[in-house]
């Protein structure tokens, strides 16, 4: 798979049982994502990540094959995505150490889900660890490992989970610089706004929480009685209905074309019954679950084929890029073989080794007025500090052309550090390009 693509990696945690509002926000979104020219998909069942919130052997092995069998049956084809199980790549627990080393407590101790469990136990009236795993604590750092062992350069999460992407971008950013070397790329949160989030049985939002699911994969009579069950008003038939608010609508919105929403919308004004709303629901979801509910019992009926194909992603994974990037790694950790080490004879035990100059690095960060900035370092110089950026991704825009030479360093929106010559910064810039152009030659071999 060309390096040239965009990368995009996406999550499946193995929990629960899919339900219509999955495939529609999640399911069916992606997969047609995943066609999109100049797209590198990753796809992985996060079954390590279950753990936290599961200790249920036989449910974390039923949820991996029903979450699996979903997304094949939905249309994701193994020979054009990478699909994968988590706990299939060790290197990503041993990626999740080495991160581990340098990610600072304290934005962990800042974690959206350990932080809401700290609140619950203080107005309870515990301790503020009580029941808190460390498996819990470090979720973010395993996320993290998910995303930078393939360098993914974007993930589609909801909002909530923006959080997690930041923080992967600082430990990479951070290993980086404690190593000398942009080893990882630093990937982009995607918040799809336009996914659409269907309403469940009583109008909230479709969740397991609420109890107001569809199964994906209900048989027709229990889809159809569901379809019947959803909450309705008390206008009889004859009588003009909105649309606006109408979880019925907006379900069968959900999969209807722009023709047949627009006919809906004129059944709706013109007093269609509920019954008979409901009915032409029911047919329309049918239309289209009906041959993906008929592969997905095929597929569950023969859970060996569906072993085979995540295994199967996961070494073709594990040999074009996890290997040998954590054998990159450890040696740039100091985990190496010794057999190799030159040692000088004449040298006495206790002569310090030769200094090496630092290699130059980019350094992005926030100050106190809430805007982003960047600076290239080597050592303790600072050879160029950015003007102020009012987003992320804008500075990191700007570091991007500086090190592909697309931006030319007089019409960078930065200044020369104190005392550092013009010359200087672009000898530290073509030793970055020389250090990306090695290291994308090693990826690709």
């Amino acid at each position: 798979m060309p390096q040239s693509r965009t990368r995009v990696l996406t999550g499946i945690t193995t929990s629960g049982t899919p339900h219509l509002g999955n495939y529609v926000g999640a399911v069916r979104p992606a997969i047609a994502s995943s066609r999109a020219p100049g797209t590198e998909s990753f796809f992985f069942l996060a079954d390590l990540h279950s753990l936290i919130k599961a200790q249920e052997p036989e449910r974390t092995q039923r949820s991996t094959l029903e979450i699996a069998a979903t997304w094949l049956a939905a249309g994701l084809d193994p020979a054009r995505v990478w699909f994968y199980r988590q706990s299939d790549i060790p290197e990503i627990t041993e990626l999740t150490w080495f991160l581990t080393c340098v990610a600072g407590k304290g934005i962990l101790n800042r974690a959206h889900a350990y932080k809401a469990a700290v609140d619950r136990n203080r107005v309870e009236g515990e301790d503020d660890d009580a029941g808190v795993t460390a498996g819990l604590f470090m979720y973010p750092v395993l996320m993290a490992a998910d995303i930078l062992i393939f360098n993914a350069h974007k993930v589609p999460v909801g909002r909530d989970q923006v959080q997690h992407i930041e923080m992967a971008r600082d430990f990479g950013q951070r290993f980086n610089h404690v190593y000398g070397r942009e080893w990882f790329t630093l990937p982009e949160a995607v918040v799809e706004e336009h996914v659409a989030t269907l309403p469940g049985l009583d109008g909230r939002k479709m969740s397991k929480s609420y109890g107001n699911t569809i199964p994906l994969f209900a048989p027709p009579a229990e889809l159809r009685r569901l379809v019947f069950s959803i909450v309705t008003d008390s206008r009889a038939p004859g009588e003009p209905k909105d649309t606006e608010g109408s979880a019925l609508f907006q379900l069968y919105q959900a999969f209807a074309t722009a023709e047949e929403t627009a006919a809906f919308a004129r059944a709706y004004a013109e007093g269609i019954g509920w019954g008979e709303a409901k009915q032409r629901l029911f047919d329309l979801v049918e239309r289209e679950i009906a041959p993906l509910r008929e592969r997905y019992l095929d597929l569950v009926s023969r859970p060996g084929d569906i072993e085979d194909i995540l295994r199967d992603g996961a070494r073709r994974l594990r040999e074009r890029y996890a290997t040998p990037l954590l054998a990159q790694l450890r040696d740039a950790v100091g985990l190496r073989d010794l057999s190799k080490l030159r040692i000088d004879a004449s040298a006495t035990a206790d002569a310090a080794p030769a200094a090496r100059p630092a290699p130059p690095v980019f350094k992005q960060y926030r100050e106190a007025d809430g805007r982003f900035y960047f600076k290239l370092v080597q050592g303790d110089r600072v050879l160029l500090q950015s003007h102020a950026f009012d987003a992320p991704r804008a500075a990191g825009q700007a570091i991007a052309g500086l090190r592909r030479g697309t931006l030319a360093l007089a019409q960078a929106p930065a200044a020369l550090g104190e005392g550092v010559a013009e010359s200087e910064v672009q000898a530290a810039l073509e030793a970055l390009a020389a250090a990306d152009a090695e290291r994308a030659a090693k990826e690709a071999s």
